[in-house]
C-alpha cells in the first residue's frame, strides 16, 4: 500500500540520485533495524524467511546482528535455505531492504497479481512434484543489498533468484538505485510448475523522475532495448496461462499480469498523476484518464519543470491533493478542522488487494495516509566525501507529521530508539511512538495544532539536519565518530518531539488553546469553538436559543 519513487540524478537540483518509500503498512512493525556486514565460512546457507511480515517483531534472529536477536521471542522460522556469500555487505533494514554500506538504495510498493500462491519450499516442492517459491521481493532486497554494490547487478541477481527459485505471493515493484543508474524491478508469481515466475526491469533515464502506487508501471518490452531486462520464464508462462500469445505482439507487461488498480479506480493513478502534475504542471496530465486502469495516459517517467531540492521531494510526500478538486483538507469529511485522514471500515473494499467487492463508496487516496509506518529518503550526493556520500533519511509514522533524520549508510550502528519500539506497546524509548503520538493528537485540531506547532518545528528541525549534514561533509570523520554524531543528532531530535507532544496535551487541553508553547502558562484559555462554514452544516441553527416552542 505504498508510494516509491525515483529523482534521478538530473532531476534533483544537487545533482544526487534519490530512492524514496513510504512503508504505509498499518500497525505493523516500524523499526529501522542496522544489519552489520558479516564473513561466513565455507559452505554456510542462507535462511530465507516469508518475507514482509506484517506483525511485530517482523524477524527474529540471531544471524543478521544483534539487533534482531529479541529476548523473550521465538526465532522466526526459515522457509528454506540458499548457498550463503562469503561476505555480507552492513545494510539498514525495515519492512524491505533500504540502502547498504556500498550506497545502493530500495524502495517498494505491493501490486495485485492475477496469481498469488503461496510459498512452497524445495522439499515440498520434490515431494509433490512441484516447482518450490522460496521468494517474495522483501527478501530478494536484503539478499541484493547483502551481495550487491550496483543497481544492474542487483537487478540480475534479483531476477536470476526468481527464475531458479520460484516466486509467491502478491505482485510487488522494487526500485533499485544507485550513484549512477536507477531501475524499476517488478514481478509476479505464474500459474506454471515450470515456467514459475516473471519479473521485468527498466531504467529511469537520466533527468526524469518515477513513481508506482500499488500498481505494476512497466508498460511493452521491447527486444533488443537496452534498458530493459526480463525474465526467461515470462513470455512461455504467460502463454500457458492464455494471458498472451506471440500474434499479440510484444508483452505489456502491465494488463498481461496484472489484474489493475488495488482497491477501488484511482487508487494508485490519482497518486501517479499528483505526483506528476506537482513535480511538472506542464506536462499537463489530467487526473481522469482513459482506458481505466490499464491507461497509457501518464508516461514511465518524466522531467521535473525544474531540478528538484531535497525538501521538495520530502513535501511530495506530504500531499493531501491541497488546491485541487480532491483536497482531503475540505469538506464535510473533514471535520470541523479539516483533517484529511479517512479511516478504514467495513464499507470499504480491499485494502490490501485488487477489490472485485461491491463498492458503496471511497474515499481518495492520498500521499500521506494516516496508515504510514516510516518513510525513507535516501540519496547519494556526487560532491560530498566518501563516508557521508549516501545518507537515508528516515521519518517514523506519518508524513505530513514526521521529522526526517538523516542517518549515513556507513554508520555502524542506529540509534536505539529507531531500533525499538512495538505497536501495541506505548514506550516512550521509541521514536515511533513520539511521532505517532502527535500525529494522533493532532486530529484534536488538525489544522490550527500543524500550522501552529508541528510544522514549524518540523521544517525546524530538518533544517537542523541539513546543516548538520553539511557539517559532517567537512569534518574528517572516522565511522565511529560519524556513528556519535548522527546518533546524537537524531536522539536529541526525538527527545525535541516528545517534548511536543507534552506541549500539546497542555495547550489543547478540553478544546480551548491554553497558552502558546514555549511561554510561561499564565494567560487565560482561548475558546476556539467551530468554524462558521461547519456549523452551517449541522444542526446548530436549530438549537435552544428561545423559550418559545417550536411549531412542527
Amino acid at each position: 500500500m505504498c508510494t516509491t519513487m525515483i529523482f534521478t540524478k538530473g532531476a534533483c537540483a544537487d545533482g544526487a540520485m534519490r530512492v524514496t518509500h513510504s512503508d504505509d503498512n498499518e500497525l505493523s512493525d516500524q523499526r529501522i533495524i542496522y544489519v552489520p556486514a558479516q564473513h561466513h565460512q565455507p559452505g554456510a546457507q542462507r535462511a530465507v524467511v516469508a518475507g514482509a511480515n506484517d506483525a511485530y517483531p517482523r524477524l527474529v534472529t540471531d544471524q543478521r546482528g544483534p539487533n534482531y536477536a529479541l529476548e523473550g521471542y521465538p526465532p522466526t522460522p526459515a522457509i528454506d535455505h540458499i548457498p550463503q556469500a562469503a561476505h555480507t555487505y552492513a545494510y539498514f533494514d525495515g519492512s524491505y531492504g533500504i540502502m547498504n554500506e556500498h550506497n545502493l538504495m530500495f524502495g517498494e510498493c505491493t501490486n495485485g497479481a492475477k496469481y498469488q500462491p503461496d510459498y512452497v519450499s524445495q522439499e515440498d516442492a520434490a515431494t509433490r512434484g512441484v516447482q518450490c517459491r522460496l521468494f517474495y521481493s522483501a527478501e530478494l532486497s536484503r539478499i541484493a543489498l547483502e551481495r550487491c554494490t550496483k543497481a544492474r547487478q542487483a537487478v540480475e541477481l534479483m531476477g536470476a533468484l526468481i527464475d531458479e527459485y520460484g516466486y509467491f505471493s502478491t505482485g510487488e515493484t522494487l526500485l533499485v538505485g544507485d550513484e549512477d543508474e536507477a531501475w524499476v524491478f517488478e514481478m509476479c508469481a505464474l500459474p506454471d510448475e515450470v515456467d514459475h515466475s516473471a519479473w521485468a526491469a527498466q531504467r529511469v533515464p537520466d533527468g526524469h523522475l518515477f513513481v508506482a502506487a500499488n500498481e505494476f508501471r512497466i508498460r511493452t518490452l521491447e527486444k533488443g532495448n537496452p534498458d530493459q531486462m526480463w525474465s526467461k520464464h515470462l513470455e512461455p508462462g504467460a502463454e500457458k496461462a492464455g494471458w498472451w500469445k506471440p500474434s499479440d505482439g510484444p508483452v505489456d507487461w502491465l494488463p498481461t499480469i496484472s489484474d489493475g488498480e488495488y482497491s477501488h479506480p484511482y487508487y494508485s493513478l490519482r497518486r501517479v498523476w499528483r505526483v506528476f502534475d506537482r513535480a511538472n504542471p506542464d506536462l499537463g496530465l489530467s487526473p481522469w484518464v482513459n482506458g481505466g486502469g490499464y491507461t497509457t495516459d501518464y508516461p514511465f517517467s518524466a522531467p521535473p519543470q525544474r531540478p528538484l531540492e531535497r525538501r521538495e521531494i520530502f513535501d511530495l510526500y506530504r500531499d493531501h491533493y491541497e488546491g485541487t478538486e480532491f483536497d482531503l483538507t475540505k469538506g464535510i469529511a473533514a471535520g470541523p478542522y479539516g483533517d484529511p485522514h479517512r479511516f478504514i471500515g467495513p464499507y470499504d473494499g480491499a485494502q490490501n488487494n485488487v477489490s472485485h467487492e461491491k463498492m458503496y463508496g471511497a474515499w481518495e487516496r492520498s500521499i500521506s495516509i494516516f496508515y504510514q509506518g516510516y518513510l525513507t529518503v535516501c540519496e547519494v550526493r556526487p560532491d560530498a566525501p566518501d563516508l557521508t556520500k549516501g545518507v537515508c533519511w528516515f521519518g517514523p509514522d506519518v508524513a505530513y507529521t514526521t521529522c526526517f533524520a538523516p542517518f549515513p549508510a556507513k554508520m555502524l550502528d542506529l540509534p536505539k530508539a529507531y531500533q525499538t519500539g512495538d505497536p501495541q506497546v506505548f514506550s516512550r524509548d521509541s521514536a515511533w511512538w513520539a511521532f505517532d503520538f502527535v500525529a494522533n493528537w493532532s486530529r484534536l485540531n488538525f489544522q490550527r495544532m500543524c500550522k501552529a506547532d508541528i510544522r514549524p518545528l518540523q521544517r525546524e528541525l530538518e533544517k537542523e539536519g541539513e546543516s548538520a549534514l553539511a557539517q559532517w561533509d567537512k569534518e574528517a570523520l572516522d565511522p565511529e565518530a560519524l556513528t556519535r554524531l548522527a546518533t546524537t543528532f537524531s536522539s536529541a531530535l526525538v527527545q525535541q518531539w516528545w517534548r511536543l507532544s507534552d506541549q500539546l496535551i497542555a495547550k489543547y487541553s478540553d478544546g480551548y488553546v491554553n497558552g502558546t508553547l514555549g511561554r510561561p502558562q499564565n494567560t487565560a484559555p482561548t475558546p476556539l469553538g467551530y468554524p462558521s462554514e461547519w456549523l452551517g452544516r449541522t444542526n446548530y441553527a436549530n438549537g435552544p436559543t428561545t423559550y418559545d416552542m417550536k411549531l412542527a
